[in-house]
């Protein structure tokens, strides 16, 4: 059996009590009290989450623009230094090998960000797709931690632990966007993303310097409510924030078109990887007149659809399948995130799924299903 890696900061998690679980071969904290106080807490204060096990993959040279124009679907190259494109890698038939925040740090260089299950497979293909480009591809991933505090209170949070000449530019970075900030005497790259639905940051600096950082956030956080939070909270806040997660909405099965997620740059001229079979599916009309797509499911109830579980119209035919499901914390019935057969995925479509046995309703909705 694999030993699973721990983070930098796993000594301050065991302090804390949290329970752990294995996520990408990694020791995440899951929650450390209860994970409905924890998604409670970032929806109506702040919640601070160690995200240490994402991976940092920088990319560096006079081609790297043009070089992720070729390796991702997006156009990284129209992003300037101190802002971030999310975005997608994909195989040449399509299929999505991970789903990306990507960071201009400067005219020849950038941060990206892969999922923690995916990060060997995205150094590989970055690698590989190097060939003929005046690039590197530094894997950071071991050296550096990230520190992500999410909820209506981070902004105050992350300015009173700054310098006070700084406190400006937390203040002024917009959304995808960052910049360097100076705590505790050490630099570190700010940055305004989130996977939560809420305003929030991500603090990226060295594993060395990541402990004094989180303690120096907790004791900052107290006056606000700052509550440290695991996987759990982290994933139903995702949902009802209506984010698709790798290994439940995405997937090498999948196509962007399929996803509902309209990232792929058919404008610039680069020939990426990829780009004919996705140039062929949208000619097909995939996820919008063929195939399946991803749509958000409401129940009336709290009783939820968990993933793998089969989506039916009215005569019980399957026509889809639940890619995640949970009770809404914060709208207090069951959602659900699910690929069906286009014919069904129009907002107001009445469905069915196949819980356990009993067939219970649930109504195409919009995503997300909830906004700040």
């Amino acid at each position: 059996m694999t030993e699973l890696k721990q983070t930098a900061l796993a000594a301050e998690h065991e302090a804390l009590g949290a329970s752990f679980t294995d996520f990408g071969g990694w020791k995440m904290p899951l929650k450390y009290t209860s994970e409905l106080e924890e998604h409670k807490a970032v929806r109506s204060k702040a919640g601070i989450f160690d995200l240490s096990h994402m991976g940092e993959v920088r990319v560096v040279g006079e081609d790297a623009a043009v070089f992720l124009n070729t390796a991702l679907v997006g156009n990284l190259a129209k992003i300037v230094p101190g802002k971030a494109k999310y975005s997608l890698i994909v195989n040449e038939a399509g299929g999505i090998l991970d789903d990306l925040i990507t960071y201009r740090i400067g005219e020849q260089e950038y941060l990206v960000i892969p999922n923690a299950a995916n990060r060997h497979t995205v150094v590989e293909a970055l690698q590989q797709r190097t060939e003929g480009f005046d690039v590197e591809i530094w894997d950071e991933t071991e050296g550096i931690s990230l520190i992500a505090v999410q909820g209506p209170a981070s902004q105050a949070i992350i300015s009173s632990v700054v310098r006070a000449t700084e406190v400006e530019l937390v203040e002024e970075v917009g959304y995808y966007a960052h910049t360097t900030v100076t705590i505790g005497g050490q630099e570190i790259l700010l940055a305004r993303t989130g996977y939560t639905g809420e305003d929030g940051f991500e603090l990226y600096l060295p594993n060395e310097k990541a402990g004094a950082l989180w303690r120096a956030l907790l004791e900052a956080g107290v006056d606000f409510g700052l509550t440290p939070c695991g996987l759990a909270s982290r994933d139903s806040l995702r949902l009802e924030a209506g984010m698709p997660l790798y290994g439940n909405e995405l997937s090498t099965g999948r196509k962007p078109q399929e996803a509902g997620l309209p990232v792929v740059a058919f404008s610039k001229e680069e020939d990426f990887v990829g780009r004919a079979a996705l140039e062929e599916a949208k000619a097909d009309g995939l996820g919008k007149t063929t195939g399946q797509r991803l749509v958000g499911l409401k129940a009336a109830g709290k009783r939820a659809a968990r993933s793998g579980y089969t989506i039916t119209d009215d005569a019980g035919t399957p026509v889809g399948e639940i890619t995640s499901g949970a009770p809404s914390p914060t709208l207090g019935h069951a959602i659900a995130m699910g690929y069906v057969e286009v014919a069904h995925s129009e907002p107001g479509t009445q469905l069915q799924v196949d819980v356990r046995g009993k067939p219970i309703p649930f109504e195409v909705v919009k995503l997300p299903f909830y906004r700040r």
